[in-house]
């Protein structure tokens, strides 16, 4: 068994993968209903820069961070980002452990399979480095470096897309297991 799978295995308790899973949702709630929209509340309409999952231009956040004022990007800096350099860590280690966990549950957790589940790690990781450069460009505003903006859009990008596969595995992952279930319980049915 790879370590990796080793380090997984020793964190699979069901209690700390469900109450994991609660706080990071309790987490991203609270951004939903609370710090996104009190950010956005000085956006005139425009989405924030980590909302915008195919990505966005130096004019794009030139005009966000206009668009939001003095205010609206010191709510971003002061309320928005600091939550949310809590919720990449919450993210990679609960989606980790949740996809380790079902990949246990079809002993496929010592497979090639089990290097899935570092996809929410990266996706976090690319948050962080996504909100650093967030951060970098609202202490500079209004001296907006192209090469910043591009850099941080790439982390956003990345940032989406690991998460996109990741939720397409555990979607693919689950209707797996969910087959299974049903298989196993016809076949008891039959003796």
């Amino acid at each position: 068994m790879n370590r990796f799978a080793r380090i997984l295995e020793k964190n699979l308790s069901g209690k700390k993968v469900l109450g994991l899973f609660i706080l990071t949702n309790l987490v991203y709630l609270f951004m939903l209903l609370v710090t996104i929209p009190k950010t956005m509340g000085f956006a005139n309409g425009m989405k924030l820069l980590d909302m915008l999952p195919m990505g966005y231009s130096h004019d794009y956040a030139n005009k966000l961070f206009n668009t939001l004022g003095e205010d609206g990007r010191e709510i971003y800096l002061t309320n928005q980002i600091p939550v949310d350099m809590i919720y990449p860590l919450l993210f990679g280690l609960t989606y980790s452990l949740l996809l380790a966990y079902f990949l246990k549950k079809l002993n496929k957790l010592k497979s090639p399979l089990t290097y899935l589940s570092l996809l929410p790690i990266i996706a976090g990781i690319a948050d962080y480095l996504e909100n650093i450069g967030i951060i970098t460009m609202l202490k500079s505003y209004p001296d907006l470096a192209e090469t910043t903006v591009i850099v941080t859009n790439t982390f956003s990008v990345i940032k989406s897309t690991t998460t996109s596969i990741f939720f397409i595995v555990l979607a693919v992952i689950l209707v797996v297991l969910g087959i299974r279930s049903v298989k196993k319980k016809s076949n008891l049915g039959r003796i």
